[in-house]
């Protein structure tokens, strides 16, 4: 993967702004650590930076190839997965090819078709093509989301960029924040709705989007989605679909010129990554795979069993392995690095996260980027396939919230009165819930349930899943190491989404169509083991480290966050000798410790970006 980047003036000529584009270019330095480069015209300026992953001898980016005698110049993040096929269907259309990168085949690929060449391509993407004989510039997001792309139009400028950070590095944008960003934070967050980008001004290209920035100004256009219709095929042939798909995807994920993983937690997912994986390296004669996993020190000792964290992982994760004969990585955490990771996470988010959800994979990335830079990652099975608690409780299913977060009147009593005076939390999240709810592309003759879980599984999909997305992309490219997420296919998600409800809860278990789509593939023991969330620390310590490290926050009268949070309250949770609560406030994992975290990167945030309320 990379971090791209640009600037666009029709007033101005841009081919002295180097410097300006070159400190944008830095902010993503994380993201491609191999090489810089940057391309200036009259009205456009393009940056880039590389991680290597195909062809490292060439494809430097910005890549300039001609149409006639007009240049069409690219910067690109992301990879292609059906390449040969786009380059050869190319070839027998008359285009010859240098390297043996995608970068140059998906340029070629909109040489050919144009702003339609996004429909074409099977992928995760975000990039920006300046067409100079169009005068036009053509931006695209994957059809899922899973390479982040934003952009701003102040006055004359049109700036856009892999990370809110590089746009803020623009001396015409300031990290101003209104009220609905404000919203974002407080009531949705860590979560974002699509197409907010938080701070004023800033926009998110939509997955499955694509832009043209012309004389004109900007055009957005929507080249996929879901699509509702009957689902024809018996079980039996869905079962073989599935299975199907899942090894044409991860054969074509695990091509790369550098060192790759797997993820392993030793549950469904994950597992069945690695199997295939293995499945693969074996017929290819490429030797065993390299496996990875994370644990935190003394979790054997401090462990509990919950309804959302059945058992522990790491005897699952030894039992795989040993299973397929990996070359197995144990990755061990301690509560100091956990916590003192947070403020980076942050930064690296450009917004708080998930708090010590985030950190644990921003540690756990550090650490597999010594020995790999291509990791896949079993991430999205649970939205595709419905593996969350909000699929199977009721209350959850009928909750009208979002079913990750039911009880949004929990978070406001952390608020302070004036912030909950100024704005109408409650209205904003009940606005953006069913403004997704407006969205969902209905089924003709389909009964309330299963149109209820038709909106549970749209919710998941669209407003759950990029949470994880972002979380993945931007904790991995802080150590320039590229995780690739097989079950975010888009042949997968469109093929899976009208299976109806009683095939993909086969025989009343989670994700029942993707086990018996794994049979076989997997032991039966991992196969049916009952599904545990990432993990996260249950050493108490951690809930120590953070409930002293807000109060200081609370003691620090310079502290930004005191104006929005009910001090008393907060102060109240954190001088408590033990959490009060383990239900989750937001997800599975993120309950009264996450909270404080929460807080932490919030203080960060402000402080860090100097962020202006207005």
């Amino acid at each position: 993967m990379c971090g791209i980047t640009g600037w666009m003036n029709w007033e101005r000529n841009l081919e002295n702004e180097g410097l300006i584009l070159e400190r944008m270019v830095e902010t993503l330095a994380d993201r491609g650590p191999d090489a810089a480069g940057i391309y200036l015209g009259n009205h456009v300026a393009l940056g880039h930076r590389r991680l290597s992953v195909v062809d490292p001898e060439n494809g430097a980016q910005p890549m300039i190839r001609y149409k006639g005698d007009h240049p069409c110049v690219i910067t690109y993040n992301g990879e292609l997965y059906n390449t040969p096929e786009l380059r050869q269907e190319l070839e027998n259309r008359g285009h010859n090819f240098r390297t043996n990168c995608d970068t140059e085949v998906l340029l070629a690929a909109y040489i050919e078709w144009g702003t339609s060449c996004a429909e074409r391509f099977n992928g995760i993407f975000a990039f920006a093509i300046w067409d100079e004989d169009q005068q036009i510039l053509f931006l695209a997001r994957d059809r899922i989301g899973v390479k982040p792309l934003f952009y701003t139009l102040s006055g004359s400028d049109f700036i856009f960029g892999s990370e809110l950070k590089a746009l803020l590095a623009h001396p015409k944008i300031k990290p101003k924040v209104d009220r609905d960003g404000l919203a974002e934070i407080f009531i949705i967050g860590p979560a974002r709705t699509p197409g907010h980008g938080v701070f004023s001004g800033i926009s998110e290209l939509k997955a499955g989007h694509s832009m043209v920035y012309s004389h004109k100004g900007i055009d957005i256009h929507q080249y996929w989605a879901l699509q509702s219709m009957p689902h024809l095929d018996d079980f039996d042939t869905t079962v073989s679909t599935v299975r199907e798909l899942l090894g044409d995807i991860v054969r074509r994920q695990l091509v790369a010129d550098v060192p790759v993983c797997t993820l392993l937690s030793g549950g469904l997912d994950s597992s069945a990554l690695t199997a295939l994986a293995c499945h693969t390296y074996q017929k290819e004669g490429l030797g065993p795979v390299n496996t990875y996993s994370v644990d935190y020190l003394d979790n054997d000792r401090y462990f509990k069993a919950s309804n959302f964290q059945p058992n522990a992982d790491a005897p699952w994760v030894r039992r795989v392995s040993d299973f397929f004969g990996t070359v197995h990585h144990d990755v061990i955490l301690d509560t100091p690095d956990l916590a003192g990771s947070l403020p980076n996470a942050t930064i690296s988010r450009d917004l708080p996260g998930m708090a010590d959800v985030d950190t644990s994979l921003y540690l756990f990335c550090r650490e597999i980027k010594k020995g790999a830079t291509v990791a896949l990652s079993g991430e999205c099975a649970d939205e595709v396939f419905g593996g969350y608690p909000w699929f199977y409780r009721e209350e959850m299913i009928n909750s009208p919230a979002f079913p990750w977060s039911p009880k949004p009147e929990i978070r406001m009593e952390w608020l302070s009165p004036a912030f909950k005076a100024k704005i109408n939390l409650q209205d904003y999240v009940h606005d953006r819930y069913h403004e997704a709810l407006a969205e969902v592309p209905a089924l003709p003759g389909e009964d309330a349930q299963s149109a209820r879980m038709r909106e549970i599984f749209y919710l998941s999909l669209t407003r759950w899943m990029p949470t994880l997305l972002d979380r993945k992309d931007r904790m991995s490219m802080a150590f320039g190491l590229e995780v690739r997420v097989p079950f975010c296919d888009h042949r997968l998600v469109e093929y899976v989404w009208n299976v109806p409800w009683h095939m993909k809860n086969y025989q009343n278990r989670e994700k029942g169509l993707l086990r018996h789509a794994l049979t076989g593939v997997l032991p039966d023991d991992v196969l049916w083991r009952r599904k545990s969330p990432y993990p996260k620390t249950h050493n108490p310590s951690y809930l120590n480290a953070v409930r002293k490290w807000v109060l200081r926050i609370l003691d620090d009268s310079s502290s930004p966050l005191l104006d929005l949070i009910d001090v008393n309250k907060i102060r109240y949770l954190a001088e408590m000798e033990s959490s009060t609560t383990h239900i989750p406030w937001f997800g599975q994992l993120m309950s009264q410790p996450q909270l404080f975290a929460y807080l932490i990167q919030v203080d960060t945030w402000l402080r860090k970006y100097k962020v202006e309320f207005i």
